[in-house]
């Protein structure tokens, strides 16, 4: 006789096991109606789930938190049973929800076509509208793989085998169709909606191994309601539109090359803006007290043994040996460098700490080649790393100044809605349970004090020590973990870090992890996309283009690009013979974010006439007052 709790405290006794159902039932006909699902003392259910015993009861309908990746597990069963459907001789593989969507790999001789999605994605509304029930069924193991073999599905068949005996072996039916799954899954194909839509074709190995067989990934996304849908497409249209890739070719910015792969050649605009990223972080650094070092590009095998980095790291690691047997790496991170430099002559004493040390240490991490993305995700990047050396008493003191100060810079470049994340210890790792306990419980308490808000994100934390994840929602609604601070009370133990304290002994300093950008490669490729390459003047590339529309004009351009640079402002000078309109479209393009056109007018008068971009206003002003207006946007953020 279960006696279930429901959410809002309230208790209702069944004289025998009861399914989820029957509960929703028992509530009212209209949640009867809107169930998707249970969640049983936390865990996610189907709703036919029995329940013996007494038990915390939710109730999972479409406006439910849960409800979403549920959705999105049953859209990539009913693709397919649509793939299926319309071509007998596919294999499937695997089909899991992801961020946004799911998808479903697919061993097929022949490729899909867009054209095949479009059928595919017809199917697939019409098995909703079939309405099939949804059953879950538990096989002999060994019945499981005969069925599949003989359905000709050799993959299916491979996984149950690699599901160790003695486990339960879970199908789910829906119509004449069956798939292996743990499950849970929606009552029926009707209660899945049609707020889906397929996306795109891709390749995939089998089982993510570059040694097997290719296969061929269909993605989708599916969301509760046809608004969420349809705004989600909207922000991936805008996101295409913002691309960075593309925008980096249009500004002139940067390429990528094969010979070179994941690794950035700046070109001259590209470099000034990433530059005027360091020199602002650069001067706010100097403000909070930090002091700027440099550590070699290349290091012995052993200190990354003895940090740890060697075992837990080393996949993602460059290595070089050299001809007399010595094995070096290319730095993945700066910590180990900074340690040497905080060991390196007489021992610290307590009343030197803190001691805040940082670098825009370029780093190395090996990417697969499919995961390369544009400046997003690349194997050589900058990084505004951070350490500071600190007492255990210092570390509320000094993450809480991390903290205000990342959050300061994150407002300077336009990001004013951050989250920030609490991640603790990851599975492999270093260092005991003590020194992990003590080190979330410091960096929980420095949190707390801010009296920011966060978040859990349960064994996220680096190998080495807890952390904070900072993370920027950008102008169309996209979310970009940048920066962190961690609490580290394992490396300067493992690197032999020590400062003498008040009583005259030896102790091992706390290092405390700080990134503002992260990536200032990535952080560049955000910004580009957040502003949709039309950045603040501030950061911008080059402040103005100064175009002529007859050679007239072309000394008076001259004397109005000398006035721009004189009070520090970068302005190019177009003199060629083109129509202005040509040329004013050719600028707009490319994102100059201030256009002046220069004819025999405004030179006579001493004038130009001014354009931002974005905007069809054109306003006529003296050189003197042009320059005093873009001069207070730009002099004063940055140091051209």
């Amino acid at each position: 006789m279960p006696r279930i709790t429901l959410p809002d405290g309230s208790v209702r006794q069944f004289d025998a096991p009861v399914s989820g159902t029957e509960i929703a039932a028992d509530i009212g006909s209209g949640l009867a109606k809107a169930a998707l699902a249970i969640q049983v003392d936390g865990d996610l259910r189907d709703l036919a789930g029995v329940i013996e015993q007494d038990a915390n009861v939710a109730i999972i309908t479409r406006e439910s938190e849960d409800a979403l990746e549920l959705l999105r597990h049953d859209a990539a069963h009913v693709l397919a049973e649509a793939v299926k459907e319309l071509y007998p001789e596919t294999q499937v593989t695997i089909g899991p929800a992801i961020e946004n969507g799911f998808y479903y790999d697919f061993a097929r001789e022949q490729p899909f076509t867009p054209e095949d999605l479009e059928r595919i994605e017809t199917r697939m509304r019409e098995i909703v509208d079939r309405n099939e029930t949804i059953v879950r069924e538990e096989w002999d193991r060994d019945e499981a793989i005969r069925f599949f073999r003989d359905w000709g599905e050799e993959y299916k068949a491979e996984i149950i085998d690699s599901i160790p005996q003695g486990e339960v072996v879970s199908l789910y039916r829906q119509g004449d169709w069956i798939d292996l799954c743990r499950g849970p899954h929606l009552p029926s194909t009707g209660k899945l909606g049609k707020a889906f839509k397929l996306l795109r074709i891709s390749g995939a190995y089998w089982r993510g191994n570059s040694d097997n067989e290719m296969l061929q990934r269909i993605y989708g996304t599916a969301w509760p309601s046809e608004k969420e849908l349809k705004a989600y497409l909207h922000m991936l249209e805008e996101a295409q539109r913002r691309d960075h890739r593309r925008l980096g070719v249009e500004m002139d910015l940067y390429h990528f090359q094969e010979e070179s792969p994941g690794a950035v050649f700046w070109h001259p605009g590209g470099q000034r803006l990433f530059q005027r990223l360091i020199r602002h972080i650069r001067e706010r650094q100097e403000e909070a007290g930090y002091v700027e070092v440099d550590t070699p590009q290349i290091m012995d095998r052993s200190l990354w043994e003895a940090s740890g980095h060697w075992e837990a790291f080393r996949e993602n690691m460059f290595t070089s040996q050299t001809e007399d047997g010595r094995l070096f790496a290319l730095k993945p991170m700066n910590c180990p460098g900074h340690v040497q430099i905080f060991k390196n002559g007489p021992v610290k004493s307590h009343r030197s700490l803190p001691l805040r040390i940082a670098e825009f240490g370029k780093v190395h991490r090996y990417e697969p080649s499919g995961a390369l993305h544009g400046l997003m995700r690349v194997r050589a990047f900058t990084q505004d790393d951070a350490h500071v050396f600190c007492t255990d008493e210092q570390i509320t003191q000094e993450a809480t100044a991390m903290c205000d100060l990342i959050l300061s810079v994150y407002r300077d470049c336009g990001f004013e809605d951050v989250r920030i994340k609490f991640a603790d210890r990851p599975p492999l790792r270093v260092g005991t349970d003590d020194i992990w306990d003590k080190a979330e419980q410091a960096l929980r308490i420095a949190i707390d004090s801010t009296g920011l808000r966060y978040t859990h994100n349960p064994g996220e934390g680096a190998f080495y020590g807890p952390k904070l994840e900072f993370v920027l929602r950008d102008a169309i609604g996209r979310d970009w973990q940048c920066g962190t601070v961690q609490v580290d009370f394992n490396l300067p133990q493992r690197l032999g870090a020590s400062y003498v304290g008040e009583d005259g002994a030896r102790h091992t300093p706390v290092m405390l992890h700080r990134a503002m950008l992260g990536s200032i490669e990535r952080f560049t490729g955000i910004l580009i996309e957040h502003f949709a390459g039309h950045l603040p003047l501030w950061l911008s590339p080059k402040h103005a283009v100064i175009c002529t529309i007859t050679s007239a004009a072309d000394d008076w351009a001259r004397e109005v690009q000398a006035s721009f640079r004189a009070r520090g402002l970068l302005a190019e000078i177009d003199l060629r013979n083109e129509k202005i309109s040509y040329k004013v479209r050719e600028h707009s393009k490319a994102k100059a974010p201030v256009i002046l056109a220069l004819g025999k007018q405004e030179a006579d008068m001493g004038t130009v006439s001014m354009r931002r971009l974005g905007s069809k206003e054109q306003r006529v002003l003296t050189l003197d007052e042009a320059v005093d207006l873009l001069a207070a946007e730009v002099v004063g953020r940055v140091n051209p």
